[in-house]
């Protein structure tokens, strides 16, 4: 039985209840009822009536909704994650089913106190907006450079104020149609009056789609592993910044008057390598607290697991069985090892793909565990179209020639009459082609050169000039404090290419025009992760070892200190 101080200490730890009174958590406290429910127990089913509120006290559930036959995993929530608030609010039904994922204990509000406690909470209404719009935009969204095990705590837009101020140029375009339309009615009944009034319409309601979509674009996301600044222009940018939660050092504030009266402001999370602003978002203290509990989530979870791993160190000395902490918050499921690998060729067809250059125009593909980008195609083509036009042009005007001179009887490619006499026009195309398609292959290698390479353990930027020298610059993933990529132009978002920056130290590294940079981005990230987690592990467990050996020892000994104590204390000493 969980005792009351207990429950208003857990209470105090989730942003749902950040600004209540003492007595509001008492009050909450008491009406709390405990539920155990063992692994794979059910808590409640899709469909059924929304009967309460949920808080996790230890374990873990997952969520899942059938749709069309299928099963959508929504979630994987943990210890100090709360669900069932929606349907309670909305009074809808169901949307999923929550499964228990490991022996749970609830803390379970039924409906009548939940209601009771929200109509007269504003402060509780303010925290549980900033969750419920979360949740609503997440499930109305796909990231595909989410991970499986990744669950979306805070998402966010702009305020619409910003949508607002955005949309006044464009609606007071509009004044010029409707002016021309006016005076096509009124003053000059021409018809390019007319057309222009038209157009100058649909330019201006073009303009108001896109600054619509364009503020739709924007997304800021705080999950259980990172923190993401989404943005995107259609059409010309696209750029995505991320950096670790764990990596968070301050969460702060910044709103000006009219921010204070509409309650919108700037999330500034700082991090080791500068700042993520989480700008004009609505309830932007609410979003602060919600940030800053996952944030020591994360550390408290570091503490945790060296406690437990000390714990097994002393065990193994001890000849104790170990115990298995489990996966705790932000932290990453393994990387399922490949347990079928794939047929290998032949050393006969690997020679010859090799002689034929079987990755030269592959933009990302893999050797061994080691995988490499090349630059996108675009890139290529706008640096030797001039090349390759020219070396077409001279063969097509080659071959033309050769047809003009097939029916012409008075011309020939090689005249003999008098001495070695080749045709002038084929003798120039011919010659001029093979410096314009020497210059094309020239261009073709110098772009296959550049190569960016990530190990499990570096990332490499290989630039090398045919016959040329070679520039490679490399640095340790684990040295990585932060990445961004940006897709600019419009070709970059016709044909999803993009550089991806990765700071490294006080330097940065760029991998230039990849193809798909939020991939490439999630590549590297996936990768340093784990090198850390590793680095980590293996950094401490030599102090974990000393310390558990003396720990192992003193527990050994302390009986036969106790027993010489009491022979001391008995014979007088």
């Amino acid at each position: 039985m969980i005792d009351i101080s207990a429950r208003i200490a857990f209470l105090k730890k989730l942003h749902l209840f950040y600004g209540l009174e003492d007595d509001d958590y008492e009050a909450i406290a008491e009406n709390l009822e405990e539920l155990s429910i063992d692994n794979g127990g059910v808590v409640f089913e899709q469909e059924s009536k929304s009967e309460n509120f949920y808080m996790i006290y230890r374990g873990s559930v997952r969520i899942v909704r059938k749709q069309e036959g299928k099963e959508n995993l929504l979630a994987v929530l943990v210890k100090n994650d709360y669900f069932g608030e929606m349907g309670l609010i909305a009074r809808r039904k169901r949307s999923g089913t929550v499964t228990a994922t490991s022996d749970t204990t609830l803390l379970v509000l039924n409906r009548a106190d939940f209601e009771e406690m929200f109509k007269h909470s504003a402060q509780l209404r303010l925290n549980m907006d900033v969750a419920i719009r979360s949740r609503k935009l997440a499930r109305s969204l796909r990231f595909k450079w989410l991970r499986p095990d990744e669950v979306i705590y805070f998402l966010a837009r702009k305020h619409k104020i910003v949508l607002y101020q955005k949309l006044v140029a464009p609606v007071l375009v509009l004044a010029v149609p409707i002016g021309l339309f006016s005076a096509w009615l009124t003053i000059t009944p021409i018809v390019i009056v007319l057309l222009a009034s038209i157009l100058s319409l649909v330019a201006a309601i073009l303009w108001i789609i896109w600054t619509v979509v364009d503020w739709g674009n924007d997304y800021y996301i705080v999950t259980n592993q990172r923190v993401v600044w989404l943005e995107k222009v259609v059409g010309i940018y696209d750029s995505r910044q991320e950096t670790p939660i764990g990596t968070i050092l301050s969460v702060g504030i910044e709103t000006d008057q009219l921010g204070r009266m509409l309650d919108y402001g700037n999330v500034i999370i700082r991090t080791f390598v500068g700042k993520i602003p989480f700008n004009h978002v609505t309830h932007p203290e609410q979003a602060k607290r919600m940030i800053e509990e996952y944030w020591n989530r994360t550390k408290e979870h570091a503490v945790g697991v060296e406690k437990e791993a000390l714990k097994n160190a002393v065990r193994k000395r001890l000849g104790l069985p170990l115990q298995n902490a489990g996966r705790g918050f932000g932290e990453p499921a393994p990387v399922a090892q490949k347990t079928t690998p794939p047929p290998k060729m032949s050393a006969g067809w690997q020679a010859i793909l090799k002689f034929l250059g079987t990755n030269t125009l592959k933009l990302r593909y893999e050797s061994g565990e080691n995988v490499i980008y090349h630059k996108h195609w675009i890139v290529l083509v706008l640096d030797a179209w001039i090349s390759l036009f020219s070396s077409i042009g001279l063969l097509l005007m080659f071959v033309i020639r050769l047809f003009q001179l097939m029916f012409d009887p008075n011309a020939a490619l090689i005249d003999f009459q008098n001495g070695f006499n080749p045709d002038t026009w084929a003798t120039i195309f011919f010659i001029a082609f093979f410096p314009m398609a020497g210059w094309f292959v020239y261009k073709v290698i110098d772009w296959s050169n550049d190569k960016f390479e990530v190990t499990n353990e570096q990332i490499i930027d290989i630039d090398r000039q045919p016959f040329g020298a070679e520039t490679r610059n490399a640095a340790q993933l684990e040295n990585i404090m932060g990445t961004n990529y940006e897709r600019t132009g419009l070709l970059g978002n016709i044909f999803n290419f993009g550089t991806v920056h990765i700071t490294v130290g006080g330097t940065k590294m760029a991998f230039e025009d990849v193809m798909d940079p939020a991939t490439v981005q999630s590549d590297i990230d996936r990768r340093r992760m784990a090198r850390q987690a590793k680095q980590n592990e293996a950094k401490i467990a030599g102090d974990r070892d000393r310390m558990a050996e003396w720990l192992a020892f003193y527990h050994q000994s302390a009986e036969q200190f106790k027993e010489e104590e009491r022979k001391f204390k008995k014979g007088g000493g």
